[in-house]
């Protein structure tokens, strides 16, 4: 860690600067002899990624930023101090520290972090941050945190672990006995050590694969953020067997949506046409696959088994997005055509054989507008196309 980093003139100008072209700026080389181009390059990077992912870093002065890489790894704060909500204690071990995010936000909650990094320099640099930021609670330790947990005499409340899903020539993984560390291989070690370990996984991982390989799962928590699915994290507690419990949150801008349920859970579905309203779950109910009982709590219908679209009669409220249906259209071209007096609008397929690109083609139309189209099919399996508008 270059600690010249830190001098104001170099913080000047980081803050000045951040927001420019900064291929443009290195180009320029360096105006500090104990800074090079690259650190700047780093720094500058790093700084406008934080704006948005990590607000709290991006506001506090002598922050120092890693590599691009390091930084798209991390938790967003809004996906770690979710995180951290989940759990609390006197001592937590973050296995696989990466830069600190987590760990951070776990500090709040418990007496001791215990942050592990095999790379030396990042794990310098989160140790410096912790420092500026305050948290005085959160020991950094350099090197392989099973190998820590392994020969400490101690037990621990929590375990975290967000493992690697890189492999040696840096492509990515998603099955968890491919990943560094390979979690399922070392419970029976992480289990001598703790009761409850919390586990960050690819929002790719199969979430049946994850139960197979994992044992004693408690809870999944699917996080998405602007209905993207960010991560899904694991809640293992020694010893249950239970029903698995299944949360869907989706962070949007000015609330937050929440839906839970039972993995496994399939209440019968009741089925209509299409009604007045339609609605679209968010994508971390589509991930968690509760679209049975998500219908069944929030009275609305499906339209076919198949599809993962509902309606109703009134509006209802619903964790995903709303619609007014405007119209009800069958999938025959002569009579869209005619119907159809749209240039532009927002389209999607939900189980539907054609692509948005071709539907765009053949009906001549451009994205955007206030209309929403879903070409989509119906409990008699008719093809149709509904025409809407946002609530």
């Amino acid at each position: 860690m270059n600690k010249a980093l830190l001098n104001k003139e170099v913080q000047e100008f980081l803050e000045k600067n951040y927001k420019k072209d900064i291929s443009g700026i290195i180009l320029k080389g360096s105006p500090f002899s104990e800074v090079s181009p690259q650190e700047l390059a780093i720094q500058l990077t790093g700084k406008r990624k934080a704006e948005k992912k990590l607000p709290t870093w991006f506001k506090t002065q002598g922050i120092i930023y890693p590599p691009t890489l390091n930084l798209e790894q991390t938790s967003s704060e809004i996906t770690a101090e979710y995180k951290a909500s989940l759990v609390e204690g006197k001592t937590l071990v973050d296995v696989t520290g990466g830069f600190g995010i987590d760990s951070f936000f776990f500090s709040k909650r418990f007496e001791q972090v215990v942050h592990c990094e095999l790379n030396e320099e990042l794990s310098e640099l989160v140790g410096h941050n912790s420092e500026v930021l305050g948290a005085d609670n959160l020991q950094t330790f350099h090197g392989d945190g099973i190998e820590f947990i392994k020969s400490s005499q101690k037990n621990f409340d929590w375990i975290f672990i967000d493992p690697s899903r890189r492999d040696e020539g840096g492509g990515r993984v998603f099955h968890l006995s491919d990943c560094l560390p390979d979690v399922p291989a070392a419970l029976p070690l992480l289990w001598q050590k703790t009761d409850s370990i919390l586990l960050k996984t690819s929002p790719l991982l199969d979430l049946q694969a994850g139960i197979q390989s994992l044992e004693h799962v408690k809870e999944i928590h699917v996080v998405a953020v602007d209905n993207d699915v960010k991560e899904l994290v694991w809640v293992l507690k020694k010893g249950f067997s239970g029903e698995i419990k299944l949360h869907s949150i989706n962070f949007k801008k000015a609330e937050k949506e929440v839906y839970s349920g039972y993995f496994g859970e399939q209440p019968e579905s009741k089925y209509s046409e299409p009604l007045d309203y339609l609605y679209e779950p968010n994508a971390a109910i589509m991930k968690s696959g509760l679209f049975d009982t998500v219908g069944r709590d929030h009275k609305v219908l499906k339209l076919h088994p198949n599809t993962h679209l509902y309606t109703s009669k009134e509006p209802r409220d619903f964790p995903g997005r709303k619609f007014r249906i405007l119209q009800s259209l069958l999938y025959k071209k002569k009579v869209i055509k005619k119907e159809l007096d749209l240039q532009k609008a927002n389209i999607s397929t939900r189980n539907f054989p054609e692509t948005v690109e071709a539907l765009k083609k053949q009906f001549k139309l451009k994205d955007g507008g206030e209309y929403y189209l879903f070409f989509t099919t119906q409990k008699d399996n008719q093809k149709i196309l509904l025409v809407c508008q946002k609530l």
